[in-house]
């Protein structure tokens, strides 16, 4: 089991991370908290979560990288809830920061987890049920220190593919990310990349 990597961080989107560790590259999926943490610097460590799916045609392995022990656990007790999968998961860690999403399930807070994409009304009451004690004893929100938004250079065609890039890998359709994002650019130019996905997260249907 791969504990965490530590290499040179030689890729980075939205959603996705490369390190390369000793001579090999390792492509991580991340969340949009992971990579606001990680954006600019050269060397990286993430905790990593393996995932492997069997029994379709193709087996697939995939890794999940965070910046923080923290982050990692909340992601795994969210997978541990029925109808939430790794994708939802990621999902929720890149609408809200692990801070945020953690306060939101200990105070029983229904609306902010239910405003989150892809996340129902029963979904976000089984998410509390399941989890609200476990992160209450796990001190997981005691141990999350909430920072500022790190804001990313200007770019303009640059910021609008790395977005859509990223809402095509979270699962949404290309052509209405397109149209979300170009849409959110129009009214601020200046907008950093991470920003425009979480404010598309909210607005695509």
């Amino acid at each position: 089991m791969i504990e965490y990597i530590r290499g040179e961080l030689t890729e980075l989107t939205p959603a996705m991370a490369v390190v390369e560790a000793a001579g090999v590259g390792y492509a991580l999926n991340i969340s949009l908290n992971t990579y606001t943490c990680i954006q600019g610097k050269k060397d990286v460590k993430l905790y990593v979560h393996e995932a492997l799916v069997t029994g379709g045609r193709d087996d697939s392995f995939t890794l999940f990288g965070f910046a923080t022990k923290q982050e990692r656990d909340l992601y795994r007790f969210l997978i541990s809830v029925s109808g939430v999968g790794g994708n939802t998961a990621r999902m929720m860690l890149s609408s809200l920061s692990p801070a945020e999403l953690c306060n939101a399930i200990a105070n029983a807070d229904e609306r902010l987890i239910k405003s989150i994409k892809g996340i129902g009304l029963k979904t976000a009451q089984r998410i509390i049920v399941d989890l609200k004690d476990k992160i209450v004893a796990e001190g997981i929100a005691d141990k999350l220190h909430a920072g500022g938004t790190t804001t990313a250079p200007t770019f303009d065609m640059g910021v609008r593919d790395e977005a859509v890039g990223a809402l095509t890998m979270l699962g949404f359709s290309p052509a209405p990310s397109s149209k979300v994002v170009q849409q959110i650019l129009t009214e601020n130019p200046t907008m950093a990349v991470e920003t425009v996905v979480k404010e598309a997260l909210k607005r695509i249907k």
